[in-house]
């Protein structure tokens, strides 16, 4: 952002400009009648901002609208399912101005925002019954516990996940509620889509014909397929008001080392494995200890919980959960954390578990896994996808 002005290839956009509009028009119309403005969530940094134009905008569109097409979800002119998305309603957001377009282009959506109390969720979408259900990793995992519950009563023919880590269990949990498997889109706000699903939900397979993608380490030299990268670089082959080449994300991601029997020529991740700001960094015997997301998903998808979320402030931890049961043995989660930091040579490790009724939102309703309050960040990263 400290260098937009020069960026952005028409002279005659300044940033001052773009956030003077964005404070005026609460998301109605486009900035000076062609331009689409999304921002980015900000959670590793500064918010960042992005114009497209209207052809750059079909592009965006064009790549979501991918990811129902490989769910078998037809929806266009002729085929105009019932469709619902739980995500956000932040003007700005890119999932919200997506799902905008979507409801222009004749399709019915019901719009959600995540934020909203858990109940309100389950009455809207018992009304609405939609025949495609697409929303947060993280909502879609605590709707599936609805539907099992029996207060929330849906059977869409199709769940598509976005913008947060999807867990094996969550995985398992959408898949035992509606007996079908989530498919996985991943994405951001400067990039539209980067990778989705294909049937075989063997991976995530990149969108090379619309970017590329370079897994790199920390030194930015490539990593090999089966090594888990650092970092991402990725160039928009489509964008051209502000052309992004070569652009950092901090996500670390797996390449597969096999083909997929969809036949798609396209590479694939195996896996997703959080930013690089999701590694935390504790106090060791000769220094710093990097802690991967990892150690908290061994011991935490395990556990009698339904959700949780690793918060670090400063050298301490607080661990929340949402527990199923009144009596939930908080002592004994507490030693599986302490003894997992421990083997990994963390200094008298310093956990705090909080049983909580839910897992705090962010200002556009995603409930991350690792929060580090203490770390300051550079870049913006990814905002995830609708």
């Amino acid at each position: 952002m400290e260098h937009f002005d020069d960026l952005v290839t028409d002279r005659t956009v300044r940033l001052d400009d773009v956030r003077a509009y964005m404070a005026q028009s609460g998301g109605q119309g486009l900035f000076r009648g062609r331009y689409q403005v999304n921002a980015t969530g900000g959670s590793t940094g500064q918010p960042g901002l992005f114009l497209y134009t209207r052809d750059e905008w079909a592009w965006v569109m064009a790549s979501y609208a991918r990811m129902y097409a490989w769910s078998g979800v037809q929806a266009d002119i002729l085929h105009r399912p019932r469709l619902a998305v739980v995500s956000t309603t932040h003007p700005w957001h890119q999932s919200a101005r997506v799902g905008l377009s979507a409801q222009g282009a004749l399709i019915p959506t019901l719009r959600l925002d995540a934020a909203r109390p858990l109940d309100d969720l389950i009455a809207e979408l018992n009304a609405w019954q939609p025949q495609a259900l697409v929303a947060y990793a993280g909502v879609a995992d605590r709707l599936a516990q609805a539907q099992v519950e029996g207060s929330l009563r849906i059977q869409p023919d199709a769940v598509l996940v976005a913008s947060e880590v999807l867990t094996d269990a969550a995985r398992n949990r959408i898949h035992g509620a509606w007996g079908r498997l989530p498919f996985n889109e991943y994405g951001a706000t400067e990039t539209a889509g980067i990778a989705g699903e294909c049937r075989h939900h063997h991976g995530l397979h990149l969108y090379e014909d619309l970017l590329v993608v370079e897994a790199v380490d920390d030194d930015h030299h490539p990593v090999r397929p089966g090594e888990v990268s650092a970092r991402l670089l990725v160039s928009v082959l489509f964008s051209r008001t502000q052309p992004l080449i070569r652009y950092e994300l901090s996500d670390r991601v797996q390449l597969a080392t096999d083909t997929c029997a969809c036949g798609m020529p396209y590479r694939r991740i195996n896996a997703i494995q959080g930013r690089a700001e999701d590694v935390l960094s504790l106090p060791g015997p000769g220094g710093p200890v990097e802690v991967h997301p990892n150690v908290f998903h061994d011991v935490l998808e395990t556990a009698p919980v339904a959700q949780w979320q690793v918060v670090q402030d400063v050298d301490s931890l607080r661990v929340l959960v949402v527990a199923p049961e009144p009596q939930f043995d908080t002592v004994a989660l507490h030693a599986q954390l302490t003894r997992a930091l421990t083997r990994l040579g963390v200094i008298a490790p310093s956990v705090e578990v909080q049983v909580v009724s839910a897992i705090p939102h962010t200002a556009v309703g995603k409930t991350p896994l690792i929060r580090a309050l203490s770390r300051t960040t550079r870049g913006t990263g990814p905002a995830g996808a609708p």
